[in-house]
């Protein structure tokens, strides 16, 4: 499936952006220009089920195809959120970019989340005061693009995540010279798994205090976590 996307800058260097569950381009508003002003062209995505990009089956595997079907091969930078990063991980193979960033990286989550991720369909009727509640470091730009996002997003996506993770998605090893950006605060990444990443040859970093969604918690500390990589 070919997605919807979303472009910044004019650069000769292309960055890809691809988003986590119930998020879409949108979720990247800081970073891209940013990314963009450094002479970057950045393209985000909207993956399948998901804005303004089609429905279908949903998997793994459907999530990395549309990724490779869709975005120019050999860009010089690929970083990936949550979801966002699963399907990069699938994809970074064939996309072939110099340089792969996983952000809080849905690879293995822990036990309780798998377990409660029907849950993630609630979220679907979310109002400003529980995303607000729930997120108390989002400024008003992010709860109004939370807001948006859930509006276009297929809860659907969420309901086959019990079947994604009855087996492990780490990889065994970087594909691409590749960095991890582990939340601090973040409760959905099973523990110990960033020492494994590097040992298989990830560089990991943490940024320390913030969630699940790190560049919308603390975006400074998000940013100076990607120094030497963008």
């Amino acid at each position: 499936m070919r997605l919807h996307t979303h472009e910044w800058g004019s650069g000769d260097r292309i960055a890809v952006l691809v988003h986590g569950l119930m998020s879409d381009h949108r979720t990247w508003h800081r970073l891209a220009p940013v990314l963009a002003d450094k002479g970057y062209r950045v393209i985000g995505v909207d993956l399948r089920g998901h804005g303004a990009s089609g429905r279908g089956e949903y998997s793994p595997e459907a999530w990395a195809d549309d990724l490779v079907e869709t975005l120019p091969a050999g860009p010089e930078l690929a970083i990936g959120h949550s979801l966002g990063a699963l399907a990069l991980s699938g994809a970074v193979e064939r996309l072939a970019p110099a340089r792969a960033v996983y952000c809080d990286p849905a690879w293995e989550l822990r036990s309780r989340a798998v377990e409660a991720s029907a849950y993630f369909t609630v979220f679907k009727n979310a109002n400003r005061t529980m995303i607000s509640g729930l997120n108390p470091r989002w400024d008003d730009t992010d709860v109004d693009i939370e807001l948006a996002t859930l509006a276009d997003w297929d809860p659907a996506t969420a309901r086959v995540l019990p079947a994604v993770y009855s087996v492990s998605r780490a990889p065994e090893r970087p594909a691409v010279p590749s960095l991890v950006l582990l939340a601090g605060g973040s409760d959905l990444v099973r523990p110990g798994l960033g020492g494994e990443l590097a040992q298989r040859g990830f560089e990991v970093r943490i940024v320390e205090g913030a969630g699940h969604t790190l560049f919308r918690d603390d975006f400074d500390g998000f940013l100076g976590a990607l120094d030497g990589w963008i």
